[in-house]
């Protein structure tokens, strides 16, 4: 393990990996921009062993054309949520009423005030055991009649938030605080046409034998959103997949087990990439799989934790991994479906996601899904720091027992 540690400390490549990934912009699965970072990524992996690429269909939506004013026709920033419903040809004019929080009690308790109305909803830091993720708002807010709906960035100097709607049939607009106090009690003007298709989106995958039989599948996910670079959301756990990668093939002829490195596509769209891909593989295949490290925005904040999916033996399994190199991560053992580990778990597969400030609003983490997503508030050894824990981890899996990795099920 000191050897791979070694070798995983110096790799220049790690924040190189990570800069070039940012150049790329946002990378929204279907882009430009994500088809050119998969097509650099595909290269890189090659670098280290025989990579192939594995398409696999998801719920395409591509925008055609949005807009957001008040009626006198002054613009306002905004962010279109993708896969949201369309306005149709001539637009909306809609009273906007402000439900605060936004959570499905408050849409309820609004009533029948909220039907016909445009609805400002309270975006909220992601990853926290209290978090009320934006597609359970947008859904009670449909469903209760709402003809619009804003998810707003609560931080003033930000500006708006994206994501997506999963598939919410209401126009569905991301906005930022400033633009949410212009328009709350008074009237705004909607356009959006978006198109729903089928779509293919990139897997990725490097598999490279261990010394005995099974695999270790090591995660992350490429595409990303239209503001800012997707930095810590994912070029950081992208980037550390690809160093992980490049410090352990060496070693892997004397580990118990092979790695198999997936880089997934459509993430950001209800983890839609690896689930297709993990229906998609033959029983035997799956069966191989011993257990899924995700990595996925590790870094923004010093403080690393495991969602361990359900699965009350990773806890003791990472304790040991990370105390051998002096390191914690604090453990979060309900399942959380907000990255690709929830897929593998799915399937009953032992997986954790690794992640940076968890609970944590403060951090820089905060900023996800907005335009200050960017390499700026990575710092270099906080990244590095990061992937050195993941590389405990990965080598106890690679190198466990057979007991002991059916035992983590």
């Amino acid at each position: 393990m000191e050897a791979f540690l070694g070798r995983l400390a110096a790799d220049s490549g790690l924040r190189a990996d990570f800069e070039a990934l940012c150049d790329f912009g946002g990378r929204v699965q279907g882009s430009a921009s994500a088809e050119a970072a998969f097509a650099w990524t595909l290269a890189r992996l090659r670098e280290t062993g025989p990579a192939t690429e594995e398409p696999v269909p998801y719920g395409g939506w591509t925008l055609r054309r949005a807009a957001l004013s008040l009626p006198d026709g002054t613009a306002l920033p905004h962010v279109p949520l993708f896969g949201s419903g369309s306005t149709g040809p001539n637009g909306l004019e809609l009273e906007v009423i402000d439900l605060g929080r936004g959570a499905p009690e408050d849409i309820a308790a609004a009533g029948e005030a909220v039907r016909g109305r445009a609805v400002l909803l309270r975006h909220e830091y992601p990853f926290a055991p209290w978090t009320i993720h934006r597609r359970f708002k947008l859904a009670a807010a449909a469903a209760a009649g709402a003809a619009a709906a804003l998810m707003v960035q609560p931080e003033p100097g930000i500006g708006p938030v994206s994501g997506g709607a999963n598939g919410v049939p209401i126009p569905c607009f991301g906005v930022g605080i400033e633009v949410a106090a212009r328009i709350a009690g008074r009237r705004a003007r909607f356009f959006l046409e978006g198109e729903a298709a089928p779509a293919t989106a990139p897997t990725l995958v490097l598999d490279l034998p261990g010394g005995g039989e099974g695999r270790v599948v090591l995660s992350a996910h490429l595409d990303g959103h239209p503001l800012g670079e997707s930095a810590m959301d994912n070029a950081t756990g992208l980037a550390a997949a690809l160093a992980l990668a490049r410090a352990v093939a060496p070693d892997l002829a004397s580990c118990r087990r092979g790695l198999t490195l997936c880089v997934f596509g459509a993430e950001e769209w209800a983890l839609s990439g690896s689930k297709a891909w993990l229906a998609a593989m033959n029983p035997a295949q799956r069966a191989a799989i011993r257990f899924n490290l995700n990595l996925d925005s590790i870094a923004g904040h010093p403080r690393l934790t495991a969602l361990t999916s359900g699965f009350p033996a990773l806890s003791p399994f990472l304790r040991r991994a990370t105390a051998a190199i002096g390191a914690e991560v604090a453990v979060h053992l309900p399942l959380m479906v907000n990255s690709d580990h929830a897929n593998f778990a799915a399937v009953g597969i032992p997986a954790l996601r690794l992640i940076a400030g968890f609970d944590a609003p403060e951090g820089a983490l905060r900023h996800l899904l907005t335009g200050a997503d960017t390499r700026a508030v990575v710092p270099p050894g906080e990244l590095k720091s990061a992937a050195i824990t993941a590389g405990a981890i990965l080598w106890a899996a690679l190198n466990a027992s057979d007991e002991e990795i059916a035992a983590l099920a």
